[in-house]
């Protein structure tokens, strides 16, 4: 992880996508980001860039494969999983047995649920990032 390195945002809607990009630029968040809109995009990125991530924050609800079986993907291929990037969920529409999935099944380190109020979305992913940024991580 290089707390300058990319963030990964798997986003499969446009809105999102521009709502978080606003987020970005009023936080100043300088670190270059790479959207997704599915897992098998964030799985060729994946083993393909030889840029050390930041941090991926990933949608439960994607077509085809989701964001939990990306997950268990990622944490079976010795290659990614070495990679330690933190993997954190930031979805809209969040159950209970996703969360138990997640944190008991993968290597998650978050599951936050996407906010529509602006300032409040604001505060989630700075918390979010705030935190990564002070985290020690073993691949510095």
């Amino acid at each position: 992880m290089s707390k300058s390195g990319p963030i990964v945002l798997l986003e499969d809607d446009q809105d999102d996508k521009e709502f978080m990009e606003k987020i970005f630029s009023e936080l100043g968040i300088e670190n270059e980001r790479v959207y997704l809109k599915n897992s098998q995009e964030a799985l060729d990125y994946l083993n393909s860039t030889s840029k050390s991530l930041f941090l991926i924050l990933c949608d439960v609800n994607l077509a085809g494969m989701n964001g939990l079986e990306l997950k268990r993907e990622i944490d079976s291929i010795p290659y990614l999983r070495l990679k330690s990037i933190p993997f954190v969920f930031y979805s809209t529409s969040i159950r209970q047995e996703q969360v138990i999935e997640a944190y008991s099944e993968l290597t998650v380190q978050g599951f936050f649920k996407k906010e529509n109020d602006f300032d409040q979305a604001k505060t989630v992913v700075s918390t979010i990032l705030s935190y990564w940024k002070l985290c020690r991580h073993p691949n510095k």
